[in-house]
């Protein structure tokens, strides 16, 4: 399923220069196409973005029916109804949800009828089965009965104590919506609601653009999957949960692959094995200047023509933000997939997903640029000191939003290692490149995480 352009803009100075945040996610959103659209199952749709209009077909509800259980009955006859002068009905049948043939209620006379049954004809308002004596006759003792299970005529009486205004606990025709109304319009994202909406107005099938499909490689030969035992110089593999669980989270399916040796034929061969069902390749590690940062040395080589992954090419360059200077970008494979690589460091990692490949992800799903970042704010800086920045590079340091006091804390230090500060935040507070040094009670932007 192929989304993206076949090439990606390279601005001039290419690997050289120093990019900013904004021109490299520029670049991505330039270059990651929409999905195709597809006709799904509803509840195969979920999450997904609707690229059609949808009118409502029938009215919602599409006929009179009550709010309650109780009695169908004219206004005219329960009028004056007092618990010390009830209204005594005659009770000539009985409404259940479902109900077909209905009867019609005169003068003097009521039906019972349970919620969400058809208003029967004659009758003009519903009286609550507790503001009557509950009715005596067939169903009476046991609650409400089938219409079938009522005798003909007559099915005993009922005593109302309380008067009923015209619709009173009347749901009425198309109170939800008319026929012709719009339902939901194009680029409404799917949720719980919207599905329920889309079920009740009748609709099996929906057309969406589809939850892109993800896959995550970590790279590095001393990472083990959680579960297993650590031995001398390894550790647990945290980036590709993370960013798989974070690509969930911004919509995708997500697939993560295990953590892939420093080997670059090995990752080359993965990343082949996955481009089949991926709509966007995410790597993390070997994107730095070491002798192992295989990703850089892979995906060079296969651009070059070294190796059997045809594309546009990925560039790597380095951006001017902390953490995550180092980064790659482009598209790879016979679709020309986008790919980006991402630092090793789990904080950077994770930082550069939520400014980079989360957007993408919202892209391929058809969100306009201007819904795929996260939201952000102006809030004031509580801290015990000031906040060092280096001169030059965009700072994101780990944070806690305070909604009530309108400022945000920070939270752990500034390393790209401290994955329990990173836990523990829920924002990202945001230093521009011309400031050094944040004095505690400076108002700062802050990109919301939840």
């Amino acid at each position: 399923m192929s989304s993206s352009a076949p090439q990606h803009p390279q601005p001039a100075g290419g690997h050289h220069r120093l990019w900013s945040v904004d021109e490299h996610l520029a670049d991505v959103l330039a270059t990651v196409r929409p999905l195709e659209p597809i006709e799904l199952q509803l509840l195969d749709a979920q999450g997904c973005v609707l690229v059609e209009d949808v009118t409502v077909p029938v009215a919602l509800p599409p006929f009179d029916n009550s709010s309650m259980d109780g009695y169908a009955v004219r206004t005219a006859d329960v009028q004056g109804a007092s618990e010390e002068f009830p209204a005594v009905l005659a009770v000539i049948g009985d409404v259940a949800a479902g109900s077909g043939e209905l009867p019609t209620v005169g003068p003097g006379q009521a039906a019972r009828i349970m919620t969400g049954a058809p208003l029967p004809p004659g009758a003009e308002a519903v009286v609550p089965v507790e503001w009557t004596d509950g009715g005596t006759g067939a169903g009476a003792a046991s609650g409400m009965t089938p219409a079938s299970a009522a005798p003909e005529g007559a099915a005993g009486e009922v005593r109302v104590h309380r008067p009923a205004e015209a619709r009173a606990h009347v749901r009425s025709r198309g109170s939800d919506v008319q026929a012709g109304d719009l339902a939901l319009a194009a680029g409404t994202v799917l949720g719980p609601p919207q599905i329920a909406l889309l079920a009740a107005i009748g609709r099996g099938t929906v057309r969406v653009r589809p939850r892109p499909r993800v896959v995550v490689l970590s790279t590095g030969s001393e990472l083990v999957q959680p579960g297993e035992p650590l031995t001398e110089g390894t550790i647990y593999d945290s980036n590709s949960f993370a960013l798989a669980a974070a690509a969930r989270d911004a919509g995708a399916i997500a697939y993560r692959v295990g953590a892939v040796e420093d080997d670059a034929d090995s990752l080359r061969a993965a990343i082949e094995d996955q481009l089949i069902r991926a709509d966007l390749l995410v790597t993390t590690g070997g994107v730095s200047v070491g002798a192992y940062d295989v990703v850089k040395e892979a995906l060079t080589a296969a651009a070059s023509g070294d190796g059997d992954a045809e594309g546009g090419g990925v560039d790597f360059r380095k951006l001017a933000m902390q953490p995550g200077k180092p980064q790659g970008f482009g598209t790879i494979g016979p679709d020309h997939t986008p790919l980006l690589a991402l630092p090793g460091n789990p904080v950077s990692s994770y930082v550069s997903f939520e400014l980079f490949v989360r957007p993408a992800i919202r892209a391929l799903m058809g969100l306009p640029h201007s819904e795929v970042t996260r939201p952000s704010l102006r809030a004031v800086l509580k801290a015990d000191k000031a906040l060092g920045s280096p001169a030059g590079r965009r700072q994101f340091l780990r944070g806690k939003y305070d909604a009530g006091s309108g400022t945000v804390s920070p939270v752990g230090g500034s390393g790209s290692h401290l994955i329990a500060a990173l836990a523990h935040a829920d924002s990202l507070m945001v230093v521009p490149e011309d400031v050094t040094s944040v004095e505690p009670g400076t108002e700062l932007e802050v990109i919301l995480l939840g």
